[in-house]
């Protein structure tokens, strides 16, 4: 399936929105906004849709990658945040703060269930980091 969306006034939908197999995650304003009912109807039957903020920013896209494994979570991500997208996702998706120096993940890495690409500066303790959650070969 593919659908043309919107988040709010922006076609850059990648920068607001991580989207795998298992769920979405996405800066929908507590769930009242145009996008978030979008997705939803779309999507929602399919996997969860959670709304959240990542460093107090609507960043989500861009400060987080994953896969139906795992969702990496940068080190500047608010214990609540944290913990808010522990409780939403799957049981069986390992949610992990990573301390990066490159802490933009989304920008950083990109992955689907069976390998990552990685930024050249991202830090090996990282890369292990990477393989062991998000079960994939970097």
């Amino acid at each position: 399936m593919t659908y043309r969306c919107r988040f709010e006034s922006q076609s850059d939908v990648a920068v607001y929105m991580t989207l795998t197999n298992t769920y979405v995650l996405g800066a929908f304003g507590g769930g009242s906004s145009d996008a978030f009912r979008f997705v939803e109807h779309q999507i929602g039957e399919h996997v969860p849709v959670v709304s959240t903020s990542v460093a107090d920013t609507r960043l989500v896209g861009a400060m987080t990658t994953g896969n139906r494994h795992g969702l990496l979570m940068p080190n500047t991500a608010t214990d609540q945040e944290l913990l808010h997208v522990r409780n939403s996702l799957p049981d069986g998706v390992v949610v992990q703060r990573v301390e990066e120096r490159l802490n933009s993940l989304g920008n950083v890495i990109t992955c689907n269930d069976h390998v990552a690409l990685v930024h050249p500066d991202v830090d090996k303790e990282t890369e292990e980091l990477i393989a062991d959650v998000l079960r994939v070969e970097v």
